[in-house]
C-alpha cells in the first residue's frame, strides 16, 4: 500500500497544513502511525502531544527507526527526512491513516455504537444476528476485533484502538472479503480523534450516564463527545443503498438531544417510553430473559432487564440493515454469553457465582438488580468491587451507595488503583456506603486485595446466595503503580470457588 507523502496529504484540507519541508514525493510504504516505538522502515510517523507525554520529542528516534517522514505541530529544525507542519496532529492523523489503506470504511457498512454502558454486549448481539442472515460482519470491541476468519484482543484497557489501527483493522476486513463492521465507539476515542475518517452509516446509542468526567470535565462535554458520532453521520462519505440512520434509546434523558442530530433516518427503542421498537410482556429469568417487540417474540440467554435494551438497540440496527426477524429471533437465541458480562462460573456451589464488567453508577445497579432478581426469598447477594485510581472520583460514592441499597453484603476491594492511594480510595467508598446506611463489619468491608475479597466472599455464600464480582469482567490485567499485572476475575472467582484465593498481587500491600 505504498503512498507518496503528496498522495497522502491530499486527503487533509489545505486549511491544516502550515508548511512543507522536504520532498514531497517521497514514498510511504510502512504505514501511519503516532508512536515512535511502532515507526518502521519507510513509514510515516505522526508527532503529535498527547496527556502524558509529546510525540514530538521522538522525532529523531522515529527517523532513526526509518521513518520515511514526520509529521508534527512544531517547527522542525534540522532534519534529514521530509516533515510537514500541521495546526493539529490529532486532526490529521485519522485522515492519513485512512489515505493510506485506501478508505476501507468506503468499502463497509459500518454501524458504530456508543453509550456509557452496553456497548460490548450490543456490539455482540448484532454482530450474532447479522452472521444468522448470511452477511459477512467483523467487529471492533472491548473484547477483541473479528475479520470474519480470525479474532485477536485489541489489548489491555483499551475500547477504541488508535486511529492508525483503527484503519488497519478496517483495511484487513475489506481485504477479507467482510461487507459490515461494527465498531464500538467511546467518548474518549471520539474526543481524541481515533475515529475519524470512519464512514459510518448507522449510529446507534446505548445511553449516557455518570462516567469519565475525570477526563471530559463534565457531564455536558462527556454527552458531546458522544454526539460527535451522530455528527459523523451527516459527514460521512455516502455509500450505494445505505441511509445514515441515527438509532437512539427512548428511555435516556438525552434522546431528544441526539435525535436533533442530523440523519436520513430516526430510530427509536425502549421499554418504559413510546418507541418504533418498544419491548413488553419482559420475562426475566435467573438463566434466560424473554421479551416482545412488534408482535414477536425474543428468546434470548442474557439476563436482566438491561440486556433487553441491549437487544433492541441491535434489533433496531439489523431492522436498519434489512435483516427480518426469524434471523433476529434465531441469531439472538444463539448467543450464550458475552464475555465477562453476568457471567455465570460455576464449580459445582450450591450458589450463584457471576463476574460482570460494571464499573459505573448506572451498570452496577442494573447489574446488582439483575443479580437480586435470581434469588429467592431469604437468599442473600455478595457485592465485590472497587473503583479505579486516577478516574471519576465522584463515582466512588456513589457506586459504594448503590451496593450498600441492593447488596446484603458488600466487599471493597482493589481495582487498578494506578498511583493513587488504594486505601484513600476505598476510604472514599466506605464513606458511600456509610451514607447509605450499611454498616462496616457488618454490611460492608474492606478487603485490599481483590483475590482475597473474592475469596471471603465465596466464603460467606450459602446455598441459593448469589456473589456477584464486578468491574473487570473480561479485562486481563489489573494496573498497580503503572505496570499492568496478570489478572483475570473468572480466574479468581474459580480458584476461590475451590477453596484458594488466587495469589496476591505483589504491590497490593503497599500504596498503589
Amino acid at each position: 500500500m505504498a503512498k507518496t507523502l503528496a498522495a497522502l496529504l491530499s486527503a487533509v484540507p489545505d486549511s491544516h497544513i502550515l508548511s512543507t519541508q522536504g520532498d514531497m514525493a517521497t514514498v510511504v510504504g510502512a504505514g501511519v502511525v503516532e508512536s515512535s516505538r511502532d515507526v518502521e522502515p519507510a513509514g510515516l510517523f505522526v508527532a503529535r502531544k498527547g496527556l502524558s507525554t509529546d510525540g514530538h520529542r521522538y522525532i529523531q528516534d522515529a527517523v532513526a527507526a526509518g521513518a520515511a517522514a514526520v509529521v508534527g505541530e512544531v517547527e522542525p529544525g534540522s532534519l534529514s527526512v521530509p516533515y510537514v507542519r500541521v495546526k493539529n496532529a490529532r486532526d490529521v492523523l485519522g485522515l492519513l491513516a485512512a489515505a493510506y489503506y485506501d478508505f476501507p470504511a468506503r468499502k463497509l457498512a459500518v454501524i458504530g455504537i456508543t453509550g456509557t454502558d452496553g456497548k460490548t454486549t450490543t456490539s455482540h448481539i448484532l454482530h450474532y444476528i447479522l452472521k444468522q442472515a448470511g452477511i459477512k460482519a467483523g467487529y471492533i470491541s472491548t473484547l477483541s476485533a473479528d475479520f470474519g476468519d480470525e479474532t485477536v484482543e485489541t489489548g489491555l484497557h483499551v475500547t477504541t484502538p488508535g486511529a492508525s489501527q483503527i484503519q488497519a483493522y478496517l483495511a484487513r476486513m475489506a481485504e477479507a472479503g467482510l461487507t459490515h463492521c461494527i465498531l464500538e465507539m467511546t467518548s474518549h476515542g471520539l474526543a481524541q480523534g481515533r475515529l475519524q475518517a470512519v464512514d459510518i452509516d448507522v449510529a446507534a446509542l446505548c445511553n449516557v450516564m455518570h462516567e469519565h468526567l475525570d477526563f471530559h470535565g463534565s457531564w455536558e462535554n462527556y454527552r458531546a463527545a458522544k454526539a460527535i458520532m451522530f455528527r459523523m453521520l451527516s459527514q460521512s462519505h455516502r455509500k450505494p443503498g445505505l441511509a445514515k440512520a441515527a438509532i437512539v434509546n427512548a428511555d435516556d434523558p438525552s434522546a431528544d438531544y441526539f435525535l436533533a442530530m442530523t440523519a436520513d433516518q430516526y430510530v427509536s427503542y425502549g421499554i418504559h417510553h413510546p418507541a418504533d421498537y418498544r419491548a413488553s410482556a419482559i420475562c426475566c429469568r435467573p438463566d434466560s430473559t424473554s421479551f416482545d417487540v412488534q408482535g414477536v417474540t425474543i428468546e434470548m440467554r442474557l439476563v436482566g432487564e438491561f440486556n433487553v435494551s441491549n437487544a433492541l438497540a441491535a434489533i433496531s440496527a439489523a431492522r436498519q440493515l434489512k435483516v427480518g426477524w426469524d434471523d433476529i429471533q434465531q441469531g439472538i437465541a444463539a448467543l450464550d454469553l458475552v464475555s465477562g458480562r453476568m457471567e455465570r462460573i460455576d464449580e459445582g456451589q450450591d450458589f450463584i457465582a457471576i463476574v460482570d464488567f460494571a464499573h459505573t453508577p448506572n451498570a452496577l445497579k442494573r447489574a446488582l438488580e439483575a443479580g437480586r432478581a435470581m434469588l429467592t426469598a431469604g437468599k442473600r447477594l455478595i457485592a465485590v468491587f472497587g473503583s479505579a485510581g486516577l478516574r471519576d472520583v465522584e463515582k466512588r460514592r456513589i457506586m459504594a451507595e448503590i451496593a450498600a441499597g441492593l447488596a446484603d453484603m458488600t466487599l471493597l476491594t482493589a481495582e487498578d488503583p494506578r498511583t493513587e492511594s488504594l486505601d484513600d480510595i476505598l476510604e472514599m467508598m466506605a464513606q458511600g456506603c456509610k451514607a447509605a446506611g450499611a454498616v462496616e463489619g457488618e454490611t460492608f468491608l474492606r478487603v485490599r486485595d481483590r483475590g482475597e475479597a473474592i475469596y471471603q466472599a465465596c466464603r460467606m455464600a450459602r446455598a441459593g446466595d448469589a456473589v456477584m464480582v464486578c468491574g473487570k469482567g473480561h479485562e486481563q490485567s489489573m494496573c498497580f503503580g503503572t505496570t499492568e499485572h496478570p489478572w483475570d476475575d473468572r480466574a479468581a472467582m474459580r480458584s476461590a470457588l475451590r477453596g484458594k484465593p488466587l495469589a496476591t498481587l505483589p504491590t497490593a500491600k503497599g500504596r498503589c
